[in-house]
């Protein structure tokens, strides 16, 4: 497997944490990458750096959010912000360096929820610059 850094993916990320005004998630504490030949079926997945490493190499949380190229590079740009969205409700409130399990204290990380959210980024889309 192969990687590398993803720039177009990293913009929409901005891009959603600032319409969506995701105030807990530290946007440059991310980075996107995008794979080649990873034998996943996901179209990406989120990762996070273990405790022990952020302590011995003394930094702050980061987390890695991994589009894997044959299967995310084809989709809309609907799904691709769609499937950003999914990986970033992995990130806890507190941004502490874990991640939210799928199903965790009555809420679930599923499609229902994503929709609910990426419809409250569509109604955030700023008016028209008026001259």
């Amino acid at each position: 497997m192969k990687s590398e850094r993803a720039y177009d993916v990293q913009l929409m990320l901005d891009e959603i944490l600032e319409r969506l005004r995701m105030d807990h998630v530290i946007g440059p504490r991310i980075i996107c990458m995008r794979s080649h030949g990873a034998q996943v079926n996901a179209y990406a997945r989120i990762w996070s750096l273990p405790e022990i490493w952020r302590n011995a190499l003394e930094i702050n949380p980061f987390y890695v959010i991994e589009v894997v190229s044959q299967h995310y590079d084809k989709l809309s740009e609907v799904k691709k912000k769609k499937i950003l969205i999914h990986e970033l409700l992995h990130i806890p409130k507190k941004f502490t360096g874990g991640l939210v399990p799928h199903k965790n204290r009555g809420r679930k990380i599923d499609d229902g929820l994503v929709e609910e959210i990426y419809q409250k980024y569509l109604s955030s889309q700023n008016p028209p610059d008026m001259l």
